[in-house]
């Protein structure tokens, strides 16, 4: 059986090297496949994960060696935040816990929610005048917000959310890498109070749910009232799913849109495309399913930007016992990496990996599909993103409403890519904006 292989001497300097360029550990991480191959080995001080890419690993961890890895470990802040949300929970908790939520997102539900995506965009668009210049990763994070309460717990989140803002913001930050992924016990800056005002939130709209579902003896079908109903669910694990649904759900959005409308203005041959698209397909009143269908080159710039920018760009696992993947050894409770980033820019799977070119998932035009498990924005197999329907459908819905509002002119300025809880658009995005003449 072969042996990892590890950095050192000149390889580790272009590391380095690429890391300072890029300002992006990213880059090293590309770096290291590109002088070690598709399968390596960290070995930093208390941080050795192993990594892999391209579609064979990818398959191997989610699907055929799925139930070799572990979600759960209880040293990593996900897993004390979230405590027994649905993310970090394994085997049959996790099977019974989805098996609860997964009807409230499906395709039939979700459609039925496009008019309040609508509605939510233009309660955050409302408020830009002409010549105005907005941050598009601030912007898009008050839709995906609203829209997630508005949608999945079926609350009006519009009086609490500059309120809330700072503790959903230290929600996100307390699961971001950093010093913990070398030294779980690394000193952090408290956020005790801005994540007890969040919890507190949360078991306020628990208690009430429950108060309003027993004085009218009704069940509503949003995420929300449909774990309160469950006999088996308590308030203290109704708020784990709840705040796994806050963080994951939202937080993926808010990276999508932005990275698609910076994507948009940096491309202004595709921005008068995607906008004569909306124009023509869309009117004043909330889209249709049908409508949004028919938005193909929009469709085709969102899975490029997946492809790009996926906001979840590694996929975590532990290895539950000894075991191998592709031939090389993966010893019990090592951390297992898998890149998407880097399989979604693997030059032996994609023409031009680094070019933009929405084109490439242009159902109409003929050319070679990659390989299953090459393009895995949403995780595969049993444990896929159990709100991938629910993203995709909010993305156009969004970004269609935006583009038949509104002509958009990205303004100049260095973005890079921040590896926080998702791949983020940093320091943001700011575009132009005046109404459009037709909306």
């Amino acid at each position: 059986m072969p042996s990892l292989p590890t950095l050192s001497g000149l390889p580790g300097l272009a590391v380095l090297r690429a890391m300072g360029r890029d300002r992006s550990l990213l880059a090293g991480l590309a770096a290291m496949r590109q002088h070690l191959g598709n399968a390596f080995q960290i070995t930093l001080p208390g941080f050795k994960p192993i990594v892999f890419v391209g579609p064979e690993t990818n398959r191997h961890i989610l699907v055929t060696g799925r139930d070799d890895f572990l979600w759960r470990t209880e040293s990593d802040p996900v897993t004390k935040l979230l405590r027994h949300g649905l993310l970090v929970e394994d085997g049959e908790s996790h099977d019974c816990l989805r098996g609860v939520m997964e009807p409230t997102l499906q395709r039939a539900q979700v459609n039925g929610h496009i008019d309040a995506f609508w509605e939510c965009t233009t309660t955050v668009t409302d408020g830009w005048t002409d010549g105005d210049t907005v941050d598009m990763l601030v912007e898009m994070r008050k839709a995906a917000l609203l829209i997630l309460m508005e949608t999945l717990f079926a609350v009006d989140f519009r009086p609490d959310l500059e309120r809330l803002w700072r503790p959903i913001l230290a929600s996100i930050e307390y699961i971001s890498p950093g010093a913990w992924l070398v030294w779980p016990g690394a000193p952090r800056a408290s956020r005790k109070a801005e994540l007890a005002e969040l919890d507190d939130y949360l078991y306020t709209i628990i208690r009430e749910r429950r108060a309003s579902c027993a004085e009218t003896g009704q069940t509503g079908d949003d995420l929300l009232s449909v774990l309160v109903a469950h006999p088996a669910m308590d308030d203290d694990l109704i708020r784990d799913q709840l705040l796994t649904m806050l963080i994951a759900g939202h937080d993926t959005s808010t990276a999508l849109l932005a990275w698609a409308l910076f994507m948009l203005g940096v491309h202004p041959d595709a921005l008068a495309q995607a906008t004569a698209e909306a124009r023509a397909v869309l009117g004043p009143a909330p889209p249709t399913p049908e409508q949004l269908k028919e938005l193909s080159f929009l469709d085709t710039v969102i899975k490029e930007t997946l492809r790009l920018y996926p906001p979840i760009h590694v996929g975590n696992r532990r290895a539950g016992h000894d075991t191998e993947v592709e031939g090389y050894p993966v010893p019990q409770d090592n951390r297992v990496m898998y890149s998407i980033y880097l399989s979604h820019r693997d030059p032996e799977h994609w023409e031009q990996p680094d070019d933009f070119c929405p084109a490439r998932f242009d159902r109409s035009e003929k050319g070679g599909t990659p390989p299953a498990f090459a393009y895995v924005p949403f995780g595969g197999g049993p444990r896929n993103c159990i709100g991938a329907t629910f993203a995709q459908v909010e993305a156009k819905a969004v970004l269609g409403k935006i583009l038949y509002d509104f002509d958009l002119e990205l303004l100049p300025g260095r973005v890079h890519e921040h590896m926080g809880a998702t791949l983020e658009p940093r320091p943001g995005v700011k575009m132009r904006v005046w109404r459009s003449r037709k909306s």
